[in-house]
């Protein structure tokens, strides 16, 4: 979808000062009366016509009936000098009261919540921020749960979740600078970062991605971003940020001098630059005692080794039992099959898949009835027909379960498709195959970057201090630098994280 905006009819139209005009322009590009949510109210005050436009359901109706209420009050002298200055300093007092002169700016503010108001022989509207926009309330990610910990999160709107970064941050050097992208929809980013602890080279490169961004609209908000700002390589699954739905963990990132984007609508938040070792790591190891912590890191990180390695390591020991010692005698399949090994392997990874997939299209109460069918009818029957033996249904599970224990939902999927990648080269080349795959994947990781932050930091270049950090959980008061490959000229600053 191309961007349009430049041929837009909007286009620097200059609000006139002959009401009329305004008012048909208006209603002519906002298709007022055919759109029944587009609200136009006009009325005459002191003998001159005033028109307010608004987007029902998204103005307060509260604040609306006060602000016609200040506007009734007004004279004919104050809307022939400056109704603006007359409405803030006289009457509205403690909302956000602007000035535009053209008509992409009043498109912008009316369809985003706050009302527009147009009064004869004035050049400028006036756009006061009523808006209130259909929210949920802040609660806790299903994808994030924490045993202990706050229990709120971000939401779809994009005010609500600054304010929680606020609420956890009140450093006046905490900037959020906001950008709209594409050329119908407008939708609102926010560019989140601390100012004298982020590299602002990185800060500058990022808005300048986000501002060039050339499109009609960002229906799928962050992730359309993402793909814009990175570039889009279908070749390579592996996520370059992090998405995080738990303010303090966006609070504690940008205290370590990471930029977090907030997209409008999205309950989700971008992290860059982010390494593969970003994703491995959770809240919850640091609502833990540290050696708690240290534990459930190391669990997390077999569940992943096993998520990736051990199915195709088993698919090759299976298909070379000779190679094997006896101590490992038994690892392989005691019964033999007449289906191929390597095509069992492949219909239950497919399955598996099938199966979430199904679970997240399927509703909440049968979502019981779902799992007895993928336990009884599909794996039990399936091995009594000989269709899976025994061996492969276990080595899946194992594989699936260490896949769920992976804390990042991209990361996992990305994992999944590595283990795809390896399980085939194994089953056509064995162990030359799993060799062979296993450099080709340590040479992508090698080779990717985000936002010029290699990805296999702080393993590749090696950083043993900050590699330390990564394989065990350090307790927090010795835990006080920031992440070396992210610092900027700020050396006296050194604030102590407090998790992940």
């Amino acid at each position: 979808m191309a961007d349009k905006a430049d041929n837009s009819s909007e286009k620097n139209v200059q609000v006139s000062k002959n009401y009329q005009e305004n008012v048909d322009y208006l209603n002519r590009e906002l298709g007022v009366p055919d759109n029944f949510d587009i609200v136009l109210r006009e009325m005459s005050i002191g003998g001159k016509r005033v028109a307010i436009y608004s987007v029902n359901g998204m103005v307060d109706t509260h604040v609306a009936s006060y602000i016609l209420d200040a506007l009734i009050d007004l004279e004919r002298s104050d809307l022939i000098v400056n109704a603006l200055d007359k409405l803030v300093k006289g009457r509205i007092v403690n909302l956000q009261v602007s000035e535009v002169q053209t008509m992409d700016k009043v498109f912008y503010f009316v369809l985003s919540g706050p009302m527009a108001i147009f009064v004869e022989g004035q050049d400028k509207a006036i756009i006061v921020d009523a808006r209130t926009y259909p929210a949920r309330q802040p609660q806790e990610p299903d994808m994030e749960r924490v045993t202990r910990g706050s229990r709120d999160g971000f939401t779809e709107t994009i005010v609500m979740n600054t304010a929680l970064i606020r609420r956890r941050l009140r450093d006046p050097k905490l900037r959020m600078k906001l950008v709209q992208v594409g050329g119908r929809s407008k939708t609102d980013v926010c560019i989140a970062y601390i100012e004298d602890i982020t590299n602002p080279d990185m800060v500058s490169k990022i808005q300048k991605d986000i501002q060039g961004i050339k499109i009609d609209g960002v229906p799928m908000a962050e992730k359309t971003v993402e793909e814009f700002i990175l570039g889009s390589k279908f070749w390579n699954p592996y996520p370059r940020v992090r998405y995080t739905e738990r303010p303090d963990v966006a609070a504690i990132h940008l205290l370590e001098g990471h930029v977090i984007i907030i997209v409008d609508t999205s309950p989700s938040v971008m992290i860059a630059p982010a390494t593969f070792w970003s994703h491995v790591q959770h809240a919850e190891e640091y609502r833990q005692e540290p050696i708690v912590g240290a534990y459930l890191r190391w669990v997390r990180f077999f569940g992943i080794f096993a998520a990736i390695f051990l199915l195709p390591l088993w698919l090759g020991a299976a298909l070379n039992p000779q190679l094997l010692p006896d101590w490992l005698q038994f690892i392989g399949v005691t019964k033999p099959t007449k289906i191929p090994l390597l095509f069992q392997v492949l219909v239950a990874e497919f399955g598996v898949d099938l199966l979430r997939m199904a679970t997240i299209h399927t509703p909440g109460p049968l979502g019981t009835a779902l799992g007895l069918i993928a336990a009884f009818m599909l794996g039990d029957i399936a091995v009594k027909v000989g269709l899976f033996t025994p061996e492969v249904v276990m080595y899946i599970a194992i594989a699936a379960v260490g896949t769920f224990a992976t804390p990042s939902y991209e990361l996992s999927l990305a994992n999944r498709l590595t283990r795809l990648f390896l399980v085939i080269m194994t089953g056509l080349l064995n162990f030359w195959g799993f060799g062979i795959g296993f450099v080709l994947v340590f040479f992508l990781l090698w080779r990717t970057k985000s936002f010029g932050v290699p990805y296999l930091w702080p393993l590749l270049p090696l950083d043993i201090k900050a590699f330390g950090t990564i394989l065990v959980r350090s307790p927090v008061p010795i835990k006080n630098q920031r992440p070396s490959i992210l610092k900027t000229q700020d050396k006296d600053r050194q604030p102590k994280n407090s998790g992940k």
